[in-house]
């Protein structure tokens, strides 16, 4: 199949109309690679990114390879490793099908979306921090010129709002998006809608991640809304058009807001909510973390309580809050600088309010005490950080 493929003079014209006539073959392997993988396929991320995606597919799809690359490849591999490569062929051999990919790149062309790739200028390298887990490649209606801005701040809740996450979510997101934060949601109903309507309203920057193909509008009840996003920001997803959104799909999405946001902001959530899986990831991938209280006795507000006492989250009550958080997030490095690892980590084991012994610094950091303390110093000279009381805590931004 994919020497049928990539024999197809159809296949590549779509490609090539859809690319502007750019080098086609790595484009074409992604998006078949984006009808085969569902989102978040690791195995399928550490092929591509062992072999690149053409040679990726070729062994994925026909079991063939060149030079004994995959050979070279699995000889250095534990048997789980080789048996989980095995396990994504079987799933990835259903769904090969030439056609399929032709009618996922046509139907891009035909609603105007992008094919965005990792070498692509316009690629937003922050979601490369998934490791394998992250986006093969992006389909994008509107202009991915727009998460350029920062800061960027994901901004999640219920779907089942109640009028008091609507309103915080539309007074915390209108606030930022005015002063030029770009907005990260998913679309839904509830929260992502105030906060995307609200960035909207006052001409800020809003961007939406979909769990299904961009030429379908999901929710129906937010087509319009999404309209909207795609002319003034983008909709952005890894799945083909035509593809549908599923449970799983959602909860897959969420890795990549809290991914390209540079905070992740929970306004209202039950107990259980997918919010949390979202706060989740913000927290595995060491992104400040902010929640919004709410009443004690509220059921809409126990999830967010909830990441307040197991998460360390920070309690968010107005956009002042979410700035300080975006301010945790940059560390006060120009933009370009390279950045000492064990200095982000000093800062990231650091609270913005309640200051840490030197000795909880380095457990958090897993820097020895003596690394600790040369790094503190030099960032309480930027200002960055305050002894208190035989702590340290972050400056306000």
């Amino acid at each position: 199949m994919i020497d049928e493929l990539f024999a197809s003079t159809e296949a590549l014209d779509e490609i090539r109309l859809l690319r502007e006539g750019e080098d086609v073959v790595d484009a074409l392997a992604r998006a078949t690679w984006s009808v085969l993988a569902e989102p978040g396929d690791g195995i399928a991320g550490a092929l591509i990114h062992a072999l690149g995606a053409e040679e990726a597919l070729r062994y994925a799809i026909d079991g063939t390879q060149r030079e004994g690359a995959v050979d070279a490849l699995l000889d250095t591999a534990d048997a789980r490793v080789r048996r989980a490569v095995a396990e994504g062929r079987r799933r990835w051999t259903p769904r090969v099908e030439a056609r399929a990919v032709r009618d996922a790149v046509r139907g891009a062309r035909e609603v105007g979306a992008q094919l965005l790739l990792p070498s692509d200028d316009l690629w937003p390298h922050a979601l490369d921090d998934l490791g394998a887990n992250a986006p093969i490649a992006l389909w994008v209606r509107g202009d991915p010129r727009r998460w350029a801005a920062t800061p960027r701040v994901s901004m999640v809740g219920a779907r089942a709002s109640s009028g008091y996450g609507d309103h915080v979510a539309a007074e915390l997101a209108g606030d930022l998006a005015a002063s030029g934060a770009l907005i990260v949601s998913g679309g839904a109903y509830g929260i992502d809608g105030a906060a995307h309507r609200a960035a909207l309203g006052v001409g800020g920057g809003t961007v939406a991640f979909l769990a299904g193909g961009v030429d379908r509008a999901y929710p129906a009840g937010h087509h319009g809304l999404l309209k909207q996003i795609a002319e003034e920001g983008a909709v952005i997803s890894e799945l083909p058009c035509g593809a549908a959104p599923t449970k799983w799909r959602f909860l897959a999405r969420n890795r990549l807001i809290a991914a390209l946001g540079d905070v992740t902001v929970v306004v209202e959530a039950g107990w259980r909510s997918g919010s949390l899986n979202t706060a989740g990831h913000a927290a595995s991938l060491g992104r400040p973390l902010g929640a919004v209280p709410g009443s004690i006795t509220s059921a809409s507000s126990a999830g967010c309580h909830r990441l307040l006492r197991e998460y360390d989250a920070v309690c968010v009550t107005s956009a002042a809050d979410v700035r300080e958080l975006c301010g945790m997030a940059f560390d006060g490095t120009p933009a370009g600088a390279s950045v000492d690892p064990e200095r982000v980590r000093v800062l990231d084991a650091l609270g913005g309010r309640t200051a840490q012994p030197t000795i909880e610094i380095a457990r958090r950091s897993g820097l020895s005490v003596e690394r600790v303390l040369s790094h503190l110093g030099l960032l309480e000279l930027e200002g960055l950080v305050h002894p208190v009381g035989g702590g340290w805590r972050r400056s306000p931004s």
